[in-house]
């Protein structure tokens, strides 16, 4: 059994992102980092199946989302590790068979 490389690609892009805007201190870096993640995904997901790509895409901007008000309550390096976990489990499930 192999894990598609969208679930890497994916963690790496949040986690990845957060990491380059903190790091760096430029935000934008780290919107670059999360959008080149996000597209390379997208396109392997549309590659699957569209509807599966338009919904992985959606929570993979919907984590980034959330990572900001859950970083308020618990910290920004849980929220971030939280989000991505949910997004790995999510793109784990979707793209297990394919």
């Amino acid at each position: 059994m192999s894990i598609n490389p969208t679930v890497v690609v994916s963690s790496a892009g949040l986690i990845g992102g957060y990491s380059a805007a903190r790091f760096s201190g430029r935000r934008e870096l780290g919107g670059v980092v999360l959008a080149a993640a996000g597209a390379w995904c997208t396109r392997e997901w549309a590659r699957q199946s569209p509807v599966a790509a338009a919904g992985l895409l959606a929570g993979y901007l919907g984590a980034f989302g959330a990572s900001h008000p859950l970083a308020k309550k618990i910290g920004a390096w849980p929220s971030v590790f939280a989000v991505t976990a949910a997004t790995a489990g999510a793109t784990y499930a979707v793209t297990r068979n394919a």
